[in-house]
């Protein structure tokens, strides 16, 4: 079984770091002119983007985040940041009128729970949600 040298192992360390293959070459100590190409040719290699995977995958369970957890949380942030609330005059009184607390948070926790599901492929048509509420999510169907 082929094995990784000294250099592809901190080519796979830098290259998780940065997600650079230039950079990630240039810091594993790769001397080629054209370190793209070179990047290029080390992230062809099976047992590069194994090595790549295995690391990966090894940081993602050591944090020990499940997947439910994030979607709550980011649910929770887009909810609240997008609730409406009252606008008070310079006499704090209320005006009648109503805004919402912070679009741009709950934009992003939008932005980042559809990335984090997969929704934002152009390539996919219109799905419709199976997702009803947080206490349905079962960690294994995400």
């Amino acid at each position: 079984m082929e094995r990784l040298t000294k250099q592809q192992k901190k080519f796979v360390t830098e290259y998780i770091k940065t997600l650079n293959g230039e950079l990630a070459a240039q810091k594993a100590g790769y001397k080629d002119k054209d370190l793209k190409t070179c990047s290029l040719e080390l992230l062809s290699k099976r047992i590069i983007i194994h090595e790549i995977n295995k690391q990966l995958k090894e940081q993602i369970t050591s944090l020990r985040v499940n997947k439910g957890y994030v979607i709550q949380k980011l649910l929770r942030i887009a909810e609240f940041s997008l609730e409406e609330e009252d606008i008070f005059d310079k006499d704090g009184c209320p005006t009648g009128k109503k805004k919402l607390r912070d679009t741009s948070a709950g934009l992003k926790a939008l932005e980042s729970l559809c990335k984090y599901l997969g929704l934002n492929n152009e390539t996919d048509e219109y799905k419709d949600a199976k997702i009803i509420t947080i206490s349905n999510l079962d960690e294994n169907k995400i």
